[in-house]
């Protein structure tokens, strides 16, 4: 398998990289600090394409392969963890979504804009007492003549309250369970739809992460995506795009802490000499950069096997594990040898440290990719 990357992945890399070190590192600890969502980089963001970057030309995107996707997403995660999750979850999950399952009118209607960056897009399917077990699902849409009216509500969704078009799961058929779920289009001015509770978060605190209520809301035939009963399918394929994207944001993560403590470890000084030159040092420095080099290839790798066509479950699930347990060590090792001041705001490993957890958490717990990648091996 040839990793070698090509003249077009290296002019993405070229390009997201200038953008994240020019636009995006310089406001990261202020967004953090603030926890708002940097409309305006989101905006330039926009223009570059990077919105979109994972859909078909055909349907104003990008049209950039998966491997080009992760670097994009790695890059800016180097930046601020918070621009590359809104990056992420409007390709991966939403964008792709209803690029591989709409219908040409929906993706006439609804893509193109979201490709373009005019529209934020969001995807609901977690609710209080269904995280991992999506079966469970307690919002509910029920047909009636050429509508279906959807109640519930959904928890922990990353752009909820910014976003212009959702993707909604509901139980159509509760007897069903999983095999009742059906995904719907909603937009958010319908009636009936409307926000909760935005959540104070540990980390990526530059993004929206909002609860969102469903009360008698009615939503159009036309906006269903795919048939009753596949929301289940197409949410699994869906989370799976999501892991290479959290695999690559996680990478990115950890090389941002690394570059960090290695550039701290030659300036600062005890005992008479930098602390680079103590084994103890050289030694977690030679970890974290091997860790990460894994990471990043397990991720590549994931990203390889998707553009080819072929599932890639198992492949997505390894790259999202190791790589969000090697950004939750690599930023630990970075505050370490930060000392003091790692444990400081003003220092961006701080943050790093923060904004890791959660790639450990969502698009599935490092519990269920365990659960995935066990299946795929045992079967």
């Amino acid at each position: 398998m040839d990793l070698t990357l090509t003249e077009e992945q290296e002019m993405v890399r070229k390009m997201v990289r200038d953008f994240a070190q020019k636009e995006v590192a310089p406001i990261a600890a202020e967004i953090d600090e603030k926890g708002e969502v940097p409309f305006d980089n989101i905006k330039k963001m926009a223009r570059l394409g990077l919105l979109g970057l994972a859909v078909s030309e055909e349907y104003d995107g990008g049209g950039a392969d998966a491997v080009s996707y992760a670097i994009a997403i790695e890059e800016l995660a180097k930046a601020c963890a918070s621009t590359a999750i809104f990056v992420a979850v409007q390709n991966s999950l939403v964008c792709a979504g209803i690029e591989k399952f709409g219908t040409e009118e929906q993706k006439q209607e609804f893509l193109r804009p979201l490709a373009r960056g005019e529209k934020i897009g969001a995807f609901a399917l977690t609710e209080a007492g269904a995280g991992c077990d999506v079966s469970v699902l307690q919002t509910t849409a029920v047909r009636d003549g050429d509508v279906y009216v959807i109640n519930g509500s959904k928890r922990f969704i990353t752009n909820g309250g910014i976003a212009d078009i959702i993707l909604v799961f509901a139980q159509t058929d509760k007897v069903q369970r999983h095999r009742g779920i059906t995904a719907f289009i909603v937009e958010k001015n319908l009636e009936g739809f409307s926000l909760g509770k935005e959540e104070n978060k540990m980390g990526i605190r530059g993004t929206n992460t909002q609860e969102l209520n469903f009360d008698d809301m009615r939503v159009a035939v036309g906006n269903r995506l795919s048939d009753e009963g596949q929301g289940f399918k197409i949410a699994m394929i869906m989370l799976d795009a999501g892991r290479v994207g959290v695999a690559a944001q996680a990478v990115g993560i950890a090389q941002g802490a690394y570059e960090a403590a290695l550039e701290y470890s030659k300036e600062r000084v005890q005992f008479g000499k930098p602390i680079a030159q103590f084994q103890a040092i050289q030694w977690m420095l030679a970890d974290m950069a091997t860790r990460i080099e894994a990471a990043r290839l397990l991720t590549y790798q994931a990203a390889l096997v998707k553009e080819s066509g072929a599932r890639f479950s198992k492949e997505a699930a390894m790259a999202k594990l190791f790589a969000s347990e090697t950004a939750v060590w690599v930023t630990n090792r970075a505050v370490q040898i930060h000392g003091g001041y790692g444990y400081m705001k003003e220092y961006s490993v701080e943050r790093n440290y923060r904004d890791a957890k959660i790639t450990e958490i969502y698009e599935g717990t490092s519990e269920v990719q365990r659960m995935v990648i066990a299946r795929s091996i045992l079967s």
